[in-house]
């Protein structure tokens, strides 16, 4: 029912970006007559966050097409017939992903427009929009963040020279691995805070909170790599930051079937210990739900960056009924890990709570954000940096994702 629901969604919504990326994005050939008059791209805009961001041009005509993507720095190249730019500089002046936009003539009969960002990116939507009666077309081309790993693999399945003209023959689009029928069971596993958010830091040993939970999530991957039929990847793989949203895109570019975001916070009570397992809620199941969550959302901000409401979808009944059917799957993981905590993990009092994390809130992907244990508690944070029990513990949520996995097939989700 998710996956129908999710498919469903993605179909009908406007501006949605899609959970999979094509390796390679192909119209007809770029060839045009000596004798043709050159393509008018007339208007364009350009909208999005650090995570995804949607480039619109208008031309006079139907343009033809071609993708490509070229690495040091991280670049997205478009490729036209011969066009005239009759653009205003704000109209494509670079913003979201990317930190500079440049277009104009490559070559005889050819026009390019180069996308450069400063992380890895893929083109994840491009189509030919016919509009007004085909008095005009609209190309749009929607992008996003994308790890190192699937950035390389864009790069090695293209096939093209830059001097050569491109070729005509269309190419197949190869899909990366996701949440396909016929694919692995996709875990993101989310290792909170990075870079210049360092988190919570223990009261004895001074370990930084980022550093706890890039440990535990390399311990977690490991663990659920090893369960059949079943593919874990990291958010974030080093000691960089990631925004909230990127976190979130992240998971839905690898077509995640589950999101596990890892903290270990800290309390003004240093006497409270235990591990919590939070699910998404409008309101928050107590305080201390509530402050976490608060804190959390902060982290953005210490990057200095501001967090700006998206808009409404379209397809609002679609994404509501997403939405209720993902909270029920995230709510029975939930309860799933919980139940394996027990008598081997110590837990909170009411371990299970939900409150308004801005990680969670991927309409499409189950998601739970798991608390280890507070850091200004010195019997936790001795645990918290402990790599057995960092492994212990690693082995009980895959445990727990395992049993939450056949429960999903057995009532077909």
């Amino acid at each position: 029912m998710l996956r129908l629901l999710t498919e469903t969604f993605f179909r009908v919504a406007a501006g949605a970006i899609v959970a999979v990326l094509s390796l390679s994005l192909v119209t007809p050939a770029l060839a045009v007559s000596a004798t043709a008059a050159p393509l008018l791209a007339f208007s364009a805009r350009i909208a999005g966050d650090d995570a995804r961001t949607r480039l619109i041009i208008d031309f006079d005509r139907k343009p033809d097409f071609k993708v490509h993507y070229v690495a040091n720095p991280y670049r997205v190249l478009i490729d036209l017939p011969e066009t005239a730019f009759g653009l205003k500089a704000e109209e494509l002046e670079a913003r979201g992903i990317f930190s500079d936009i440049r277009y104009g003539t490559m070559a005889a009969g050819r026009s390019r427009i180069v996308l450069t960002a400063s992380r890895p990116v893929g083109v994840v939507l491009a189509e030919v929009q016919e509009e007004q009666g085909a008095a005009s077309y609209r190309l749009v081309i929607d992008t996003a963040i994308v790890t190192d790993q699937a950035f390389q693999a864009l790069m090695e399945k293209q096939s093209w020279q830059e001097a050569a003209a491109p070729a005509s023959a269309e190419q197949t689009p190869v899909m990366l691995p996701g949440s396909r029928a016929d694919g692995p069971f996709v875990i993101a596993v989310d290792a909170g805070h990075g870079g210049i958010d360092n988190g919570a830091r223990g009261g004895v040993t001074k370990t930084e909170e980022k550093h706890v939970t890039l440990a535990f999530a390399r311990q977690l991957t490991e663990a659920l790599n090893a369960l059949p039929g079943t593919r874990a990847i990291l958010t974030r793989d080093k000691d960089e930051f990631l925004s909230l949203s990127q976190r979130v895109q992240l998971a839905r570019n690898e077509g995640a079937n589950l999101l596990i975001s890892i903290h270990a916070d800290t309390l003004k009570q240093k006497d409270i210990r235990g591990a919590t397992v939070y699910t998404i809620s409008d309101k928050a199941s107590d305080s201390l739900a509530a402050s976490l969550a608060e804190r959390e959302n902060l982290s953005d901000q210490i990057a200095g960056i501001s967090f700006v409401d998206e808009p409404a979808e379209v397809a609002d009944i679609l994404l509501d009924l997403t939405r209720r059917e993902t909270q029920a799957f995230s709510i029975n993981l939930a309860q799933s890990i919980v139940s394996n905590f027990k008598d081997q993990v110590l837990l909170i009092n009411n371990p299970h709570r939900h409150a308004g994390f801005r990680v969670l809130t991927a309409p499409d992907v189950p998601s739970i954000l798991l608390e280890l244990g507070f850091m200004s508690n010195k019997d936790d944070e001795k645990l918290l940096v402990d790599p057995a029990w960092q492994k212990k513990v690693a082995g009980l949520v895959a445990k727990a994702v395992e049993q939450y996995r056949s429960t999903v097939v057995a009532n077909g989700g």
